[in-house]
């Protein structure tokens, strides 16, 4: 089959791989339909989160038709059209049973490499470093789900590919990013980051009724996107982002903070931002985390800094007086994708959101290496893309 595959910095190549088969009783083999770049796929592509390894395939976006299915899977059958969650989830441990499934106990293969790393282990994630089970993604023709009777959202077959796709990450981050604020209808909600996370909250933030939506960023197309979807909007390059937020918010600041960006944050023109590529240019540190340290600054005392935003490993610099001073709460971890998506299901097949509006590019799988660049890079208006096998 052809699949994406990773070989190194910025080096994305349209492989033939072999065809995943069945390994384990609960698996299943997808034919995939339609699978998706992740603002988190271009860590791999810029080689920031380590431990990948030549030919691994990407992606952790994707959807499609079972073709296969282990012994021991009663969840599904052949035909059954799923959305696959980026976390892979036992549905039986300890965390998964709490709900949380991002934190499963058992997903996550390369266990012992990952509570190195991060004390404990987080869930086996697709297409995303051995550190997180060195699982093979969904950029592909196929893809072999593990523990498929637990990591699978069934969609019908009236919601096209385009309104359901997302349900695997990027709109339930932007949920859960939101939700973890506990919106209260007075709130002003400040969102850094208008990539296609960033749109989900503003949409996330309308839905659950709060009362002032903020967008920072510096891409006018996304920021045109971000107001579309009812946020006010602040250009970072042109504009100071505490004297507007100052302005919009009595002086006050935002009760609720949302750091949609992660460990790469592009802001050039600030000391701290000089600071992060000088250390990480010097490898003594991985994590841009400029976003971080602007919304601690901002944050209205008694505020949520809510934290979708992907971090791997160490920043410096973090004004921890601020935080503590201010008595700010921090909620942040990956996405745990099957506790909001009943919900979200249910919400696009009512009408209250069509989640195709973030898509800007649709292209054959083929052509994934050179849209990689063009996402990246944010040229030609390009917001998200969604590639069809």
């Amino acid at each position: 089959m052809k699949a994406l595959c990773w070989h190194g910095k910025t080096d994305v190549r349209y492989d033939t791989v072999p065809d995943p088969t069945i390994e384990h009783p609960r698996d299943a083999i997808v034919k995939v339909s339609s699978c998706a770049i992740c603002g988190s796929d271009l860590h791999l592509y810029d080689h920031v989160i380590p431990t990948m390894e030549a030919g691994d395939i990407l992606g952790h976006e994707f959807m499609g038709e079972v073709v296969e299915v282990g012994a021991e899977n009663k969840s599904l059958k052949v035909g059954d059209r799923i959305v696959v969650p980026f976390t892979i989830t036992c549905g039986e441990c300890d965390q998964c049973r709490r709900g949380n499934f991002s934190a499963c106990e058992r997903s996550n293969r390369n266990k012992s490499l990952a509570d190195k790393a991060f004390g404990h282990s987080g869930a086996g994630l697709f297409g995303y470093s051995h550190l997180t089970g060195g699982y093979a993604g969904g950029q592909a023709e196929y893809a072999r789900v593990p523990f498929a009777d637990s990591t699978h959202v069934k969609v019908p077959d009236n919601l096209t590919d385009e309104q359901v796709l997302f349900l695997g990450d990027i709109f339930p981050t932007g949920w859960q990013g939101v939700v973890q604020c506990d919106i209260q209808p007075t709130d002003t909600v400040v969102i850094w980051g208008a990539g296609p996370v960033g749109q989900f909250c503003v949409r996330s933030a309308v839905l659950l009724g709060a009362q002032q939506i903020i967008m920072i960023d510096n891409v006018p197309e996304r920021l045109s996107m971000a107001r579309a979807g009812g946020a006010i909007t602040i250009d970072f390059d042109n504009e100071s982002v505490l004297e507007r937020l100052n302005d919009l918010t009595d002086g006050k600041g935002p009760e609720k903070c949302i750091d949609a960006v992660g460990m790469e944050a592009h802001a050039t023109r600030s000391l701290d931002s000089m600071y992060d590529r000088v250390k990480q240019a010097m490898m003594l540190e991985t994590d841009r985390a400029h976003v971080l340290r602007e919304m601690i600054y901002v944050c209205r005392p008694g505020g949520v800094l809510s934290i979708p935003g992907v971090y791997a490993g160490l920043a410096d610099k973090i004004p921890i007086g601020a935080l503590m001073n201010k008595g700010l709460t921090v909620r942040s971890g990956q996405t745990h994708v099957k506790r909001w998506t009943d919900d979200l299901l249910r919400r696009i097949e009512g009408g209250q959101i069509d989640p195709s509006f973030v898509i800007t590019h649709s292209m054959g799988l083929d052509q994934g290496p050179e849209m990689y660049k063009t996402f990246r890079n944010k040229q030609d208006g390009c917001v998200k893309v969604i590639l069809k096998p």
